[in-house]
């Protein structure tokens, strides 16, 4: 029976791999790799030779059997085209198939632009909440941002450089006016840290820029109000004439509770009689 080794590899720099992961590369008998192409050229670097086999989102399934089966009688290795493979990437399916199997599963630590950006943003490092990617879709992209909104953590996000414009506009809304590290092409020739606030950044950004983003955002710094205070909040606005949409898009900027949390909060109260706004008014706008 053979170990799955999960193989950190640089993330632009090739002097960042480590001596484990060239001996681990070196004496597998396979090696998964995320895109082959990307992986030979590492390897042809470092002058390896071993045979190489795809394993990438559209195909791991049917990847799958063929890797546990090499499993069967000897060590694979497992890379990404950068990075950690797992993070953020479908080696995670792979990894836990391989525990199922009762495969040992190994790690090789290497370079990982999260870890590598929050440890050079300039803000607090001792909690942190790693986000990945944002839905594609403007709409779940918010609904993302308001369950994260609440939290007094450092957020971490990665993004693509056609898709970082209109995120930028997508996080100021969803998480307000905050600190943030954009790191862009880490340690890589045109490796670049960019501290500033998200309305800044979004202005800094507004043309489409090149290269992998790496987005290191301030947690809330604002205490987060207790539920009691979010039904007064709502109370007094809808006392005011404010429509219960409204009414609940206003509370959520103040109380740091995302704003469908307000809503849903709003319609079991009145579904149960409480005062303010009739049932038939809480339609979302």
């Amino acid at each position: 029976m053979g170990s799955l080794y999960l193989v950190g590899t640089p993330i632009g720099n090739l002097g960042d791999i480590t001596l484990r992961a060239l001996e681990v590369l070196r004496r597998v008998p396979l090696i998964a790799a995320e895109d082959t192409r990307t992986t030979r050229k590492l390897l042809s670097h470092f002058d390896i030779h071993c045979p190489l086999i795809s394993y990438y989102e559209h195909n791991r399934i049917q990847r799958q059997g063929q890797i546990l089966a090499a499993l069967a009688s000897g060590d694979v290795a497992l890379v990404s085209d950068s990075g950690m493979p797992s993070i953020s990437d479908p080696g995670y399916h792979l990894v836990r198939r391989a525990i199922e199997e009762g495969f040992p599963v190994v790690p090789v630590p290497g370079p990982n632009a999260a870890i590598a950006a929050l440890a050079a943003s300039g803000l607090p490092t001792d909690t942190f909440t790693f986000v990945g990617f944002l839905p594609r879709q403007k709409a779940q992209r918010l609904e993302r941002l308001g369950e994260l909104a609440w939290l007094d953590q450092t957020l971490i996000f990665y993004e693509a450089p056609s898709r970082v414009a209109a995120s930028f506009q997508d996080l100021l809304e969803g998480l307000g006016d905050r600190r943030i590290a954009v790191a862009r092409e880490l340690t890589k020739m045109h490796e670049e840290i960019w501290r500033g606030t998200l309305s800044e950044a979004a202005r800094h950004f507004s043309d489409e820029p090149r290269g992998e983003f790496t987005l290191v955002i301030e947690g809330r710094t604002e205490p987060v109000w207790t539920e009691e205070a979010v039904r007064q909040g709502l109370s007094r606005l809808h006392d005011l004439g404010l429509p219960p949409a409204d009414a609940a898009r206003d509370v959520a900027s103040m109380s740091g509770w995302p704003k469908s949390r307000v809503y849903r909060l709003g319609i079991t109260e009145n579904s149960q009689g409480a005062p303010g706004a009739p049932l038939e008014e809480w339609h979302e706008s």
